[in-house]
């Protein structure tokens, strides 16, 4: 039976969507990747028998050559290679640091993460920083460009985006290109908006930070927050 013949929810590629790579079988994974099998088997039937002959073990499989994939009925030369190509990016990914994720966890920090992006505007921009409880950050978005408002910054599109990314710890930033640093009556009432909404999706609001050049403003500092 073929793969599109199963049922939905043991698709291989609907499985993934579902439920996450790491649910996936060797060979269920392998099958997303050359897309289909033989005429006989299912491409997962395929490279279970493939796996099979190397003792299940993945190194195993990444030391044989196109010509002995290929040697598989339903394995041509395209597939031979898309298989070499993942087992060689997972040898490559192993042999590289983790990416060390920048921690905002201070107003300095959010500040000095934020200010080379808005520098030299003219205009006010807003951006939302979505961290892990660890302050580390996971995104950064920009929300509006030319203004600040409770129009402009969609609340409801930040707290979709923290929840999109599993973010449990968010900072809101713009600048104030007159340079003064003091917030505004709208600026305040969009942090008290963000923080209620915030609160309500138990999401952390960290801060709320306006930059200017070489000042900021933090509501967290201020005791605002």
């Amino acid at each position: 039976m073929k793969i599109n013949q199963w049922s939905e929810e043991d698709r291989p590629r609907e499985k993934l969507e579902r439920l996450g790579a790491q649910a996936l079988s060797s060979a269920e994974l392998l099958a997303i990747l050359i897309g289909s099998g033989s005429t006989r088997e299912s491409a997962v039937d395929l490279m279970k028998r493939v796996l099979g002959d190397c003792n299940n073990n993945l190194n195993t499989l990444g030391k044989k050559t196109v010509r002995e994939l290929t040697a598989y009925n339903g394995m041509g030369p395209a597939k031979a290679i898309t298989i070499l190509a993942a087992c060689e990016l997972g040898k490559r990914r192993q042999l590289e640091k983790a990416e060390e994720r920048e921690d905002l966890g201070s107003a300095t920090a959010i500040y000095n993460h934020i200010h080379p992006l808005v520098q030299d505007l003219d205009v006010e921009e807003a951006w939302v920083l979505l961290m892990n409880r660890s302050f580390k950050l996971i995104k950064r978005m920009r929300l509006s460009h030319g203004g600040l408002s409770e129009t402009a910054v969609d609340v409801r599109l930040i707290i979709k985006e923290a929840l999109l990314a599993n973010a449990t710890v968010i900072a809101l930033c713009h600048n104030h290109p007159s340079n003064n640093a003091q917030p505004s009556a709208e600026d305040d009432r969009l942090t008290q908006r963000l923080k209620a909404a915030c609160d309500t999706m138990r999401i952390y609001l960290a801060d709320h930070v306006i930059v200017t050049d070489g000042r900021y403003y933090s509501y967290c500092e201020e005791g605002r927050l």
